[in-house]
């Protein structure tokens, strides 16, 4: 049976970097951001839980969510958060253990990775064997977030700041990624985690 990792770590910190060269090297994506986006498009369920709840203003005309709208609203009030995270994360993580036991029946992949930012968050990391946390200095995702989105200062870090501390996060670790230096470290990193849980 495939290892199930749960890869997660902080905003900006580069989960898509990591989680793509795996895939490369053949390891079964599970992608919860992408189901999120899947669970509100427009006339789902949660999408009219959401028109319902925060109103037409964080709409488009076209029907679909403006991502940047709903972003400053949930990022500015921990209540509008948490509402938020109930209408999305059940729904996520049952999209998550449907892939994973489809992956796990097909047995084509040596290793099956579940990128979550909420990964401890959500108690999905319950359904993993191994936590994968990636580490970056506060400054370094400050800066990548502000280069990446276009942000004021004060708004990545009130985004940084309604996440859960890394300190917290590396609790959880069975294996931690360091990815502040130069990307050539960070996948020597992860063709090492490769060779030790995949190759053992």
């Amino acid at each position: 049976m495939a290892l199930v990792v749960g890869l997660t770590g902080g905003i900006a910190s580069g989960k898509s970097l990591v989680s793509s060269y795996l895939q490369d090297l053949g390891a079964a994506i599970i992608d919860a951001d992408e189901l999120a986006r899947k669970a509100v498009v427009p006339h789902s369920p949660a999408w009219q839980e959401i028109r319902e709840y925060f109103g037409a203003g964080v709409f488009q005309p076209d029907g679909n969510i403006d991502r940047k709208k709903l972003a400053d609203l949930v990022f500015n009030s921990r209540s509008e958060r948490e509402k938020l995270n109930s209408i999305i994360h059940p729904r996520v993580i049952e999209s998550t253990l449907r892939l994973k036991e489809k992956h796990q029946n097909e047995k084509r992949a040596p290793l099956i990775v579940i990128d979550a930012p909420l990964l401890i968050e959500t108690g999905m990391y319950e359904h993993v064997d191994e936590v994968w946390v990636i580490a970056v200095p506060e400054q370094t995702q400050l800066e990548r977030l502000v280069e990446r989105d276009g942000l004021s200062m004060q708004r990545a870090q009130n985004r940084l700041a309604s996440q859960m501390p890394l300190s917290e996060k590396l609790q959880y670790a069975d294996r931690v990624i360091d990815n502040s230096g130069e990307i050539e470290k960070t996948i020597e990193q992860i063709d090492t985690l490769w060779r030790q849980v995949v190759c053992r």
